[in-house]
């Protein structure tokens, strides 16, 4: 199902059994399989791929050339770079031990979870099973291939945490005690044991 409210251009290919969001814009050449959910003013940009039953919450941003396959699910928010890939095989082979074609059958898909607000520079790709916690961003030409704290800047092949960033996606400074300062909001976050919060939230 589609909402009348959205703009899907000609050369683009959204299956029928998509259900698309209003507001939400699908540019030129991009693919939306079957049973993807795509939620309200999100963007999909050129070339991009949406995968089967994939699930993307408001206000998301794919670029051009992603390939975000099932069965990964995006919260609100979330920001998908140029040519990122979200995999979905903890094992990849085209073919069986007794070289049979693999078929769907033949293999379990595992997802990438990206909560809310979180970024994926261009170019990096998550390794499936992981998760994106809220907030934090994933450097351009990173590979992920553990879960991903709130709030972290991770960057490198493996990615590694590098630092904090604060929900407008610059990095925090460091106050002492455990507190950081978003230099562009002013907001306060408290570090405890590996984790960032958000003060009086």
């Amino acid at each position: 199902m589609t909402h009348p409210d959205v703009r899907i251009v000609d050369s683009a290919d959204v299956a029928e059994a998509a259900s698309i969001g209003a507001g939400t814009s699908i540019w030129h050449l991009a693919q939306v399989r079957e049973g993807a959910r795509i939620g309200r003013d999100c963007i999909v940009g050129r070339g991009a791929y949406i995968g089967t039953g994939v699930v993307m919450g408001d206000n998301c941003k794919v670029q051009n050339y992603a390939l975000v396959y099932e069965p990964a699910v995006l919260g609100d928010g979330v920001f998908i770079g140029p040519a990122v890939v979200l995999t979905n095989d903890t094992y990849p082979r085209a073919v069986n031990p007794d070289g049979s074609l693999k078929s769907a059958h033949d293999w379990q898909p595992v997802g990438v979870t990206i909560e809310h607000g979180a970024s994926i520079g261009a170019r990096a790709t998550c390794v499936a099973p992981v998760t994106i916690g809220a907030w934090a961003t994933v450097a351009a030409g990173a590979v992920v291939v553990k879960d991903v704290p709130a709030y972290a800047l991770v960057a490198g092949v493996p990615a590694r945490r590098i630092g904090w960033v604060g929900e407008a996606g610059t990095p925090l400074k460091d106050a002492g005690d455990g507190a950081w300062i978003c230099p562009t909001t002013g907001t306060r976050y408290c570090e405890t044991d590996g984790l960032l919060k958000k003060e009086n939230a």
